[in-house]
């Protein structure tokens, strides 16, 4: 986890903090299993992710997809440029995503199982 937030994270953060889109909770730097979002809004099981160009043709981007996936979270990518430029577009996909119907959840994980939330007993 980083304490200081790159600009075009401190600025997806300041539209989606305080339940700006339709009043859907974001947290910020959320441990999921071994990885940690940048924002996730475990409500609708969404992820947000602000990528620079350091992640252009990662394939540990593409295996941390594949890990969030089978767990049943939707994923979005935006390149910092994106973030910084064209913000309304940015929300407008992060919107049309929030209102998808939700996959199931596979393996019957937590959404936080680091935290202790929402456990399955068998």
């Amino acid at each position: 986890m980083r304490s200081a937030m790159t600009e075009a994270e401190t600025r997806l953060w300041h539209l989606l903090r305080a339940k700006r889109l339709e009043r859907f909770k974001f947290r910020r730097q959320q441990p999921i299993g071994p990885f940690i979002a940048d924002f996730v809004c475990q409500a609708q099981r969404l992820i947000v992710e602000a990528d620079g160009s350091q992640h252009a043709e990662s394939t540990a981007d593409a295996d941390r997809t594949a890990w969030l996936t089978g767990r049943g979270y939707r994923v979005l990518r935006f390149w910092n440029a994106d973030i910084l430029d064209r913000p309304d577009d940015v929300m407008a996909t992060i919107y049309a995503a929030r209102v998808e119907p939700l996959s199931p959840l596979a393996f019957g994980e937590s959404p936080s199982p680091s935290r202790g939330e929402g456990k399955v007993v068998s």
